[in-house]
């Protein structure tokens, strides 16, 4: 006969199993809910949050555990739309459109014109060389890094 805390043990092993099943399906977010009970977790909360959650209770008129609960719920049943009409994750406009091959790397630089963060060097991408202190005041000194690190003069 099994003690209370070996069948206890077994219940949390039958749940972390079936978890696990759920958690390899593709649909993780669409399983069921488990009837099983609540398990009892801690988190740390800012002041901020804190008061937020109490406030959002309040104006609910349910506990903020229950809040929490409503927002995790909220976010694990994202419609279908969310991925299939997403313009980021559609193909570009102009299919022959090739960017920059460090864009990646560099995207603060084609975006905002900052100084590229990395350099090709022996066909490997290494992190750029420090700024010298008169980049910004100096139009030679910025002209000279820049060519060293491959931008063009536009």
């Amino acid at each position: 006969m099994k003690t209370k805390r070996q069948r206890k043990a077994d219940r949390s092993m039958e749940e972390a199993i079936s978890m696990r099943d759920a958690a390899s399906t593709s649909d993780v977010w669409k399983a069921e809910k488990s009837t099983s009970a609540m398990i009892r977790t801690q988190i740390y909360l800012s002041t901020h949050e804190h008061r937020f959650l109490q406030a959002e209770a309040a104006r609910r008129g349910v506990p903020m555990a229950a809040v929490i609960r409503s927002f995790i719920d909220e976010k694990m049943s994202l419609p279908e739309a969310v991925w299939e009409q997403n313009p980021l994750l559609a193909p570009p406009a102009d299919p022959a459109f090739e960017g920059p091959e460090d864009g990646v790397l560099n995207h603060d630089h084609y975006i905002y014109g900052t100084p590229k963060r990395h350099i090709k060097k022996g066909g490997k991408w290494v992190p750029a060389p420090p700024l010298p202190e008169d980049y910004y005041s100096n139009e030679e000194s910025r002209k000279a890094y820049d060519q060293l690190t491959g931008v063009k003069d536009e």
